[in-house]
């Protein structure tokens, strides 16, 4: 992707919990030009010690809300746009309109939604999640690297993989998740430094390690591969964005 200037960018951040609190905080002291915050749901108490763009006055707002009046408050000359919705099988406009999306949602459907759509519109996408103590990051070029499918190719059932809502997380690893996220994001835009584009880096913050595992485009993938079989992707079974509910 041939380099910009960030002003001129824009970026959909799909989750204003842990994660999206710190990316978007770190992408508009960066000066990108334009982030559009979606997430239906609003501050609640237990959110505060880690989702850092809500205060106790916040509570019971819409967390786009919440969360687009601070940053405009730092930033004057940043345009935001809050969508209080949740992502669904019709989002493929939505993310078409950005020059990229980052994901910061906790459930895995929804991380499968995400994924599928940003390949159906060729639009760049920033993966995160997080839980408990561990923490990861990949960056998905349409019809250029690896993308979430490539790596795992179904969702678990539900119920197998528990979600930040039941298995909890550490709040510091959400912000550094989310901070690192907002700076692939600036990287894919500008054109400077090395992605992580077929790359998954993982931290464990309990054992204090770092990790990068390689990646390779599956051809046999239901999303990105030669014979895509994913044309409309499942809603989230939970309907939730999970890291931006209370206990996440």
């Amino acid at each position: 992707m041939r380099g910009r200037r960030l002003d001129q960018a824009s970026i959909l951040i799909v989750g204003v919990g842990a994660l999206g609190c710190a990316a978007a905080e770190a992408l508009a002291e960066a000066g990108v030009g334009r982030l559009t915050l979606m997430d239906p749901d609003r501050v609640e108490r237990s959110n505060l010690h880690r989702q850092l763009l809500h205060r106790t006055a916040d509570l019971g707002r819409l967390k786009v809300e919440s969360a687009g009046e601070k940053l405009t408050a730092r930033r004057p000359a940043l345009r935001t746009t809050t969508l209080a919705t949740r992502l669904d099988v019709n989002g493929e406009a939505i993310l078409a309109e950005h020059d990229c999306t980052i994901d910061a949602t906790d459930g895995i459907q929804t991380k499968f939604l995400v994924n599928d759509l940003a390949i159906r519109c060729g639009r760049p996408l920033v993966h995160g999640g997080i839980l408990r103590f561990l923490g990861q990051l990949m960056t998905v070029i349409p019809g250029r690297s690896a993308c979430y499918r490539c790596l795992f190719s179904e969702p678990p059932e539900e119920g197998d993989l528990p979600s930040c809502r039941d298995a909890g997380v550490l709040g510091s690893l959400a912000g550094t998740i989310g901070l690192l996220q907002a700076a692939e994001a600036i990287r894919l835009i500008t054109g400077t430094g090395s992605l992580l584009s077929d790359r998954l880096l993982t931290y464990d913050a309990l054992a204090g390690h770092w990790r990068q595992v390689r990646l390779r485009r599956n051809p046999r993938c239901a999303a990105c591969g030669s014979a895509p079989r994913v044309s409309a992707p499942e809603p989230p079974a939970d309907g939730g964005l999970a890291e931006s509910s209370s206990n996440s």
